[in-house]
């Protein structure tokens, strides 16, 4: 038997109820899934709200900006320059110091011009004056001329090297004519170096060998005085030693002393005639070559 359940009608309503429930279960989940949607757009559109209106502030900035960008240039009128004071003094301050310069030049060129030509004119003023004779020499005293005497013998003694001898006739010059000023203030000075001269002699060698060696280390030095001194100290000690005479000829031929020179080698060569081969090449003996009497002396043949 078939019961209800199974005839199509109880089937059509059974599966009417189903879909029935379905879609009522169907708009459910619509509706729940609407009501989400609305409710995320709600809450979207209420966080982009405070955007907008950041937007609306930035284009109402950014509006007045634009205005300004859109209008027109203003013209700009021309700025007047301003010069002040102190640069236009600093201006004219070179143009000021050119004109200053420049002034004095052409005063100094028309100085210089005038200068030139009043000198001229003295010149030719003092060319046209008669020149008057120069005035005559005076005539020394009898104090001066008797003070000069003195003094020449004084110093003959101190060339020749005797310088005690100079000593005590500057002081005798010194005592007598001490109001000649110009003779007393030379021999004050050659009697300062005499006596200098006589207080070394203590300390100098005594002996002939001793002095010569002296003299010619003083010859070599080109100490042509103090070498004749060693010298004629040594002929003092030995007035026969040939070659101590040729050292003073040598050295006296240094000093330009020709004549004197000619008699000490004459003297050597008395002595010593062999002398000769050593006169022929002595450079110190140049002085002398000029004089015909050398040549008589050391190329002629020995008696």
């Amino acid at each position: 038997m078939l019961s209800s359940a199974d005839s199509p009608a109880a089937n059509s309503l059974d599966a009417a109820s189903e879909s029935h429930q379905m879609s009522s279960s169907l708009t459910k989940g619509l509706r729940r899934s609407g009501s989400r949607s609305t409710g995320r757009g709600a809450s979207a559109k209420t966080a982009k709200r405070p955007v907008k209106a950041k937007a609306v502030k930035a284009k109402a900035k950014r509006a007045p900006a634009a205005k300004a960008a859109s209008r027109k240039p203003a013209k700009l009128r021309p700025v007047k320059k301003t010069v002040s004071k102190s640069a236009a003094k600093a201006k004219k301050a070179p143009a000021k110091a050119l004109a200053r310069k420049a002034a004095p030049a052409k005063k100094t060129v028309v100085s210089r011009v005038k200068k030139t030509q009043k000198v001229a004119a003295a010149r030719a003023i003092r060319a046209a004056r008669p020149v008057p004779p120069p005035p005559p020499p005076r005539q020394p005293t009898q104090d001066e001329s008797a003070a000069l005497a003195a003094f020449e013998r004084a110093h003959r003694e101190f060339v020749r090297g005797r310088f005690a001898e100079a000593r005590n006739q500057f002081r005798i010059l010194l005592d007598k004519f001490s109001q000649v000023s110009e003779v007393a203030a030379r021999s004050r000075t050659y009697l300062a170096v005499a006596e200098s001269r006589l207080r070394t002699e203590s300390m100098l060698p005594r002996d002939a060998d001793s002095l010569y060696d002296r003299g010619v280390i003083e010859l070599n030095r080109g100490e042509y005085v103090a070498a004749q001194e060693m010298f004629e100290r040594a002929l003092k000690r030995e007035p026969e030693a040939a070659h101590i005479h040729y050292g003073l000829a040598a050295t006296r031929a240094r000093l330009g002393s020709i004549d004197l020179a000619l008699e000490s080698l004459q003297r050597a060569l008395d002595l010593q005639p062999s002398l000769r081969v050593r006169a022929q090449h002595d450079h110190d003996l140049n002085p002398l070559r000029n004089d015909p009497d050398f040549d008589r002396l050391i190329f002629s043949n020995p008696a």
